[in-house]
């Protein structure tokens, strides 16, 4: 039998016609609490976006000022520019070289820092300390240390007897882009390190109690239970530190800016360079560079959304 309430609907029917609502938000509403947000993107993002295109399609003069429409001439230009081909090479060894080393370094400086010893807490705040700083004054910071004249990097290695003569680091163009390298590593090793950190410490103590158990020994441990389940936390890292380091303007510019021509340059400082420092000075050209750029980005960005889909539909 049913107990209906006065108005003749069951309490039953009136509890679900009230928790059918729960939730429910009016889009007026919604986009109320949401307008922050879509102002930011609006201004930060797309604002911006439209304006690269805009000036990617003008002619410019050496002042700044535009002068007209060029259509796609400026895109025409940047792929028949004289250097190109040795600027992306660059760009290609810059990323590559930082990102892997940058992973393979952090991969084991976490798993020492997961480890319980004396003056942890104290090393880990140390390891953040570069990430912290700013990349401009890490990079002039490096541009002292390896100074030709009193560079300490170069008075330690003269003092314990592995050269005769200063290294030109940032002069001689077989070190400069080594030395660029180190120093891409350098400031992207604290993000990395504590992302691993963070997948290290997501792994459940009973799988590895139970591997231990097994007989399993510590490299079978690490190859067949901890990297694999350390994959969410290798593509975020590795994805990341793509972008990051493929847009790091500071560190390119900054130790690379005594020397002349794009020998040394990637596609950020070459887009630069396009419109501010080159013989071109060309407002036009640069931003036709810096959509080239966008296009790359999205290009990882699209290669890691489609690894991770497939990741799914195997794991399903």
């Amino acid at each position: 039998m049913s107990v209906t309430t006065s108005g003749g609907t069951p309490p039953a029917t009136r509890r679900r016609r009230r928790t059918s609502g729960v939730g429910r938000v009016h889009p007026l509403v919604a986009l109320l609490w949401l307008a922050p947000a879509l102002a930011l993107i609006l201004g930060v993002v797309l604002f911006p976006a439209v304006k690269l295109f805009d000036a990617s399609r003008g002619e410019y003069s050496i002042t700044g000022l535009r002068k007209g429409d060029a259509g796609w001439q400026n895109y025409a230009n940047v792929l028949a520019h004289p250097d190109l081909g040795t600027v992306l090479r660059n760009t290609v060894v810059w990323v590559v070289a930082v990102v892997a080393i940058t992973i393979v370094v952090s991969l084991a400086l976490a798993q020492f820092l997961v480890k319980s010893f004396p003056g942890r807490r104290f090393v880990r705040w140390a390891v953040i300390v570069p990430w912290a700083a700013s990349l401009v004054i890490t990079s002039q910071l490096f541009v002292l240390l390896y100074d030709y004249n009193y560079g300490i990097i170069n008075h330690v290695l003269q003092g314990v007897g592995l050269i005769d003569q200063p290294i030109d680091f940032l002069g001689n163009d077989s070190w400069t882009m080594f030395s660029m390298v180190v120093v891409g590593v350098f400031v992207s090793l604290p993000f990395t390190i504590f992302v691993f950190i963070a997948g290290l410490g997501a792994i459940p103590d009973d799988v590895m109690e139970a591997a231990t158990v097994d007989g399993a020994s510590p490299w079978q441990r690490y190859w067949n239970i901890t990297l694999p389940l350390m994959r969410p936390a290798l593509m975020i890292a590795t994805v990341l530190n793509v972008i990051y380091v493929f847009n790091s303007f500071p560190i390119v510019y900054t130790l690379n800016d005594r020397n002349p021509g794009y020998l040394h340059d990637t596609t950020i400082t070459f887009m630069y360079k396009l419109a501010f420092k080159s013989q071109e000075k060309d407002v036009g050209m640069s931003a036709a560079a810096g959509i080239f750029n966008v296009v790359l980005i999205l290009v990882v960005v699209a290669i890691y959304l489609k690894i991770i889909n497939w990741r799914e539909e195997t794991s399903r």
